[in-house]
């Protein structure tokens, strides 16, 4: 999936993807949702979790798994529905909500949790503290697959205000986008996701 997210991305670049088969191309999609899917509700805060060592490795591992190869697939599949000239038929509409569903789910539960400590929820009930005391607490240092699966999402983000302006959506997804691309700017530590969202904001604005 690494690999076809690549790919996919050299294709659009190359504007040959409308010469691929649309027959092949839905089926490619269809796959890609399910692949999208085995990650859309994966919870990634293990450090709230206590595991023996060899159980925390064994589910860090699986959850790089998952993770990378749903955000690969969210990739390819709005790479594919953002190429020149597709056809009306790659525009699934349950896979672009499952992208969404996806995105939205990561960034609320793993993401905004790791970057800004304020989105944390302390699994033992402690104290209250103020916003600035929980950020100033914050530790910068990040696993490496959060930091990958935090540009995957940048990617995904940016890809999606391409797909606003090609394909007209319904207003049910237009909230969840906008609800997306609105949320970063009080979300500390996140500078390239802002910026990522501020062209999805404008895209949702032109709607």
């Amino acid at each position: 999936l690494s690999e076809l997210g690549s790919e996919s991305a050299k294709i659009k670049a190359m504007g040959i993807m409308d010469k691929l088969s649309t027959d092949k191309t839905v089926k490619v999609l269809n796959i890609l949702e399910k692949n999208i899917q085995d990650g859309s509700k994966l919870s990634t805060l293990l450090n709230h979790v206590s595991f023996k060592l060899h159980n925390f490795t064994l589910c860090r591992i699986e959850f790089s798994s998952l993770e990378t190869k749903s955000a690969d697939a969210c990739l390819t599949a709005i790479n594919i529905m953002t190429s020149p000239n597709m056809p009306k038929a790659v525009y699934i509409e349950d896979v672009i909500e499952r992208v969404i569903q996806y995105t939205k789910f990561h960034l609320q539960n793993t993401l905004y949790p790791q970057y800004d400590p304020v989105y944390r929820v302390d699994p033992h009930g402690g104290g209250v503290l103020s916003s600035k005391a929980k950020r100033a607490k914050c530790s910068t240092h990040k696993q490496r697959v959060i930091v990958m699966l935090y540009n995957k999402v940048c990617d995904i983000v940016s890809s999606l205000s391409e797909l606003l302006e090609i394909q007209l959506l319904t207003d049910t997804t237009i909230l969840q986008v906008s609800s997306m691309g609105i949320t970063p700017f009080f979300v500390e530590n996140v500078s390239e996701l802002q910026l990522c969202a501020i062209k999805l904001v404008t895209a949702v604005s032109t709607f």
